[in-house]
């Protein structure tokens, strides 16, 4: 008998239910050539959830998320709730699933895509062979400190407090080490130990786990050189680990040398095999059911949940193929063409990956 994910769904907002019906037809489709199937429901959160239930994480998608195998978010918010208090802001429902799943680790991978050389800001010479993966600590630090904004004698003040505890960064750092261990075992710890006391306790946890992974090469560097590095230097990084703000920066700045960050996926893990898969972008409701939308980070975010959670690496790989092969071809939405050349809008470009798929099956995934 074979085997059933149940997997849930959230479209989410702005052009997340567009690239997520892309995502789901090559779910599907690897569903027809796989041992096993899934078990699809869909979900509310975000600003969808706002507006039909007042809530931006209704307690009913908590409990299919709890349920599931899997998570598949397409984006949240927009300008639309952008005056909400901050208790129903859309993204309070990204934060608070990430909190009550457990996902501790966002996982985040870098890799130009042939074709895209053009696209990247940066020269051809400077991003060639790039392949480097952000991983970034999710469930603490400045996100989830106690905020306060109170009006005194000296005027309006505000704060937010940073907290690490010793088990939250040591997980992360772990799990970051044994990734370097399977990739080109170097390992790059991101801080600002020179004046936060949460990263002199994450620069000393760092030193302390290197010991238990001695092949792996750990260096530290502090987040601002870091941002800088990244776009001098890519090529010379593998796995970068760091806290919950500074990852959330660096690696949309890394999503500058792919050409577009329509094309950067991200797994969001625990313990377990569970995870959340989403892109990174946001919900773009500027282009929001123009058809014009590109599905691409989505579509590999699919192929991480084969990866991490159902343990199926070819079929990941055969859906990564596809991906970069139709993209190398020069198909593409309007942010994956060259200038001047025509493009395909959502729907299409989720049909050419099957097209390209079928021929993975034909010749046989390996």
């Amino acid at each position: 008998m074979s085997q059933t994910y149940k997997i849930a769904v959230i479209p989410g907002d702005g052009i997340g239910p567009e690239i997520v019906k892309e995502a789901m037809k090559i779910l599907h489709h690897i569903e027809e050539h796989a041992s096993y199937s899934f078990d699809i429901q869909y979900a509310l959160a975000g600003g969808a959830a706002l507006d039909q239930v007042n809530v931006p994480l209704p307690n009913e998608t908590i409990q299919i998320c709890q349920e599931a195998d899997a998570v598949l978010l397409g984006a949240v918010g927009g300008p639309k709730w952008d005056h909400n208090p901050p208790e129903l802001r859309p993204e309070k429902a990204l934060l608070g699933l990430r909190k009550e799943l457990g996902f501790y680790a966002n996982i985040r991978p870098v890799t130009l895509l042939p074709g895209m050389e053009e696209r990247s800001t940066l020269r051809p010479e400077v991003i060639d062979g790039v392949d480097l993966v952000v991983v970034r600590e999710l469930t603490g630090g400045i996100y989830f400190g106690e905020k306060k904004r109170e009006k005194t004698k000296q005027g309006e003040i505000a704060s937010d407090l940073l907290v690490y505890y010793d088990y939250e960064i040591e997980r992360i750092v772990r799990l970051s080490f044994e990734m370097a261990l399977r990739r080109k075992k170097r390992l790059t710890s991101v801080d600002k130990a020179n004046v936060l006391e949460s990263s002199r306790l994450w620069r000393s946890i760092v030193e302390r786990v290197a010991k238990d992974y001695p092949e792996v090469v750990v260096d530290h560097m502090l987040v601002d050189n870091c941002a800088m590095q990244i776009v001098r230097r890519p090529t010379d990084f593998d796995v970068i680990v760091t806290e919950n703000m500074f990852g959330d920066i660096l690696s949309d700045e890394a999503a500058v040398i792919t050409g577009s960050i329509g094309l950067m996926p991200s797994a969001s893990l625990g313990n377990g095999n569970k995870g959340l898969y989403e892109p990174i972008h946001g919900s773009a409701p500027d282009i929001a059911g123009q058809g014009i939308a590109n599905p691409s980070a989505t579509i590999l975010s699919i192929a991480m949940m084969l990866r991490y959670s159902f343990a199926d690496e070819n079929a990941a790989q055969a859906i990564e193929r596809a991906v970069t092969q139709v993209i190398a071809d020069g198909v593409g939405t309007p942010d994956l063409v060259k200038s001047g050349q025509p493009a395909i809008c959502t729907h299409e470009f989720g049909d050419r990956i099957i097209k390209r798929l079928e021929q993975e099956w034909k010749i046989g995934v390996k």
